[in-house]
């Protein structure tokens, strides 16, 4: 499995024999054959993919408000009334950019979740900011989606340093083929993302049990700040974790997609969002490749089954 690792910088050809799905690949022959480009923005804006989860009875954090225009950022506090916590974010960011968490606030002093204190023009400026398209796909004007706050499940308490674990499932024609979970580090600055040094950790499609560790495309096997041993992770309530992303399926229309989902305290898995073109680093964090799991689906998995049936199918 390491030397499938090591094989990443040196050997293209091995890269192929393991079945790793590259970026060509991956936009030609996987995400322009079975996703439409017309379907793209119920994923892309995070306002339609609330709504339609709410349609289809798919769990997510509950939408707050929606903030579309300058003058409305103004009524941001009429807005979260009741809500003594809110997360703020961009309807059409991605990687995280953008996303405030506000876990308490009193009169115009407004804590976040990483203990800093901000006040209220810095709030109001941060909302402008997503308006404008700061944080935005191709930086076109945005809408600021608010939302209820996480409370995320202890399970992952000793395993992600200051910032959300998730897990990424990624769905080829409704089923789950391969998933990893995402844990935040001090470098990656409490952000759950590879490329800034976050740990993705493979996990086992059938029991949601680690499969292998990596940070920076390289194995490890503890936490680089909290020491935890990776190996032990078990994703609890791994079943609903696979059926929330298979229930996108039929959600969106989209034949290949990412899910990505977390953990609640209280209310279990939830979607967080999608995402059409979902990155390939998960091949490196799983030690395999996406080619044979899609071919497998291809010739041999059953079209036509519910989102139930086809979870009963993969963990049979």
């Amino acid at each position: 499995m390491f030397n499938w690792i090591k094989a990443i910088k040196e050997l293209p050809s091995q890269l192929r024999a393991k079945g790793v799905l590259g970026m060509n690949a991956r936009n030609y022959a996987v995400i322009s054959q079975h996703n439409s480009r017309r379907l793209y923005p119920l994923v892309d804006d995070k306002v339609q993919t609330k709504n339609l989860a709410l349609k289809f009875g798919v769990k997510t954090p509950e939408m707050i408000g929606v903030i579309e225009h300058q003058y409305q950022v103004a009524d941001i506090m009429k807005i979260v009334k009741g809500h003594e916590e809110f997360v703020v974010k961009p309807a059409h960011g991605s990687g995280g950019k953008g996303v405030m968490v506000v876990k308490s606030y009193h009169g115009d002093n407004f804590t976040l979740a990483s203990g800093r204190i901000i006040g209220y023009n810095e709030l109001y400026q941060h909302i402008s900011n997503i308006l404008s398209g700061l944080y935005s796909l191709g930086g076109q004007y945005d809408s600021a989606l608010i939302e209820e706050m996480v409370h995320f499940s202890s399970a992952f308490d000793d395993y992600s340093y200051h910032g959300v674990p998730d897990v990424r499932v990624i769905v080829y024609k409704g089923y789950p083929i391969m998933a990893m979970t995402r844990l935040a580090t001090k470098e990656s600055g409490g952000r759950a993302n590879l490329h800034q040094g976050a740990v993705g950790v493979g996990l086992d499609i059938k029991t949601g049990k680690t499969k292998l560790a990596v940070q920076h495309n390289c194995p490890i096997a503890f936490h680089p700040d909290t020491k935890a041993d990776l190996s032990k992770i078990e994703v609890p309530s791994w079943r609903e974790h696979l059926l929330l992303a298979a229930k996108a399926y039929e959600m969106t229309g989209l034949g290949y997609f990412g899910a990505d989902i977390v953990l609640d305290a209280q209310k279990g898995p939830m979607m967080l969002e999608l995402n059409a073109r979902p990155g390939l680093a998960i091949q490196i964090a799983n030690g395999e490749g996406l080619k044979k799991s899609i071919k497998r689906v291809d010739k041999s998995y059953p079209s036509g089954l519910s989102a139930e049936e086809r979870i009963k199918y993969i963990l049979q």
